[in-house]
């Protein structure tokens, strides 16, 4: 199985880009990972919100296939403990899915055709936190994940 992360946006955070890809390289020893960054729209104040999230969608779908499994990081997603989170990873290990792709939505979430496509919905807390430190908190998750389902002394009980 392969996961992918869809971003919002690049980020110009120094803190941050260190810190993902120090998960982003560490999870490649686990599983085929990869990062797919559609470009921040330009030009917003002309745009509704609405709209915003309608041309964020449509970039989302040009990078997504009809069999991928589309996971959502939403506030309103069903939220997981690291063990439990882990458990759903080896769940879609399991399930013999290809692709298993995450998405970090814009400011605003997501437009109503891409919550229609969606194949659930992933809080990472009750807070919220911008789209930027969320790749960082999902990165390091995942890779607190994986060392959970290998039995290796990262994560702590």
């Amino acid at each position: 199985m392969k996961i992918t992360l869809i971003l919002n946006g690049k980020t110009e955070d120094d803190y941050i880009i260190k810190g993902f890809v120090t998960y982003e390289q560490r999870l490649k020893h686990y599983i085929s990972f990869e990062t797919i960054v559609i470009p921040a729209l330009k030009n917003t104040k002309a745009l509704s919100i609405e709209q915003q999230k309608q041309k964020e969608g449509e970039l989302i779908f040009k990078q997504i296939q009809n069999s991928d499994k589309l996971i959502l990081l939403d506030e309103n997603g069903k939220e997981y403990n690291s063990v439990s989170f882990s458990a759903f990873i080896q769940q879609q290990m399991n399930s013999g899915i290809k692709n298993l792709v995450f998405v970090v939505g814009g400011p605003y979430g997501f437009s109503d055709e891409v919550y229609k496509r969606a194949n659930g919905k992933i809080s990472l807390s009750k807070m919220t936190f911008s789209h930027q430190m969320v790749r960082l908190f999902f990165a390091e998750q995942l890779y607190r994940a994986m060392t959970i389902l290998k039995n290796e002394p990262y994560h702590h009980q």
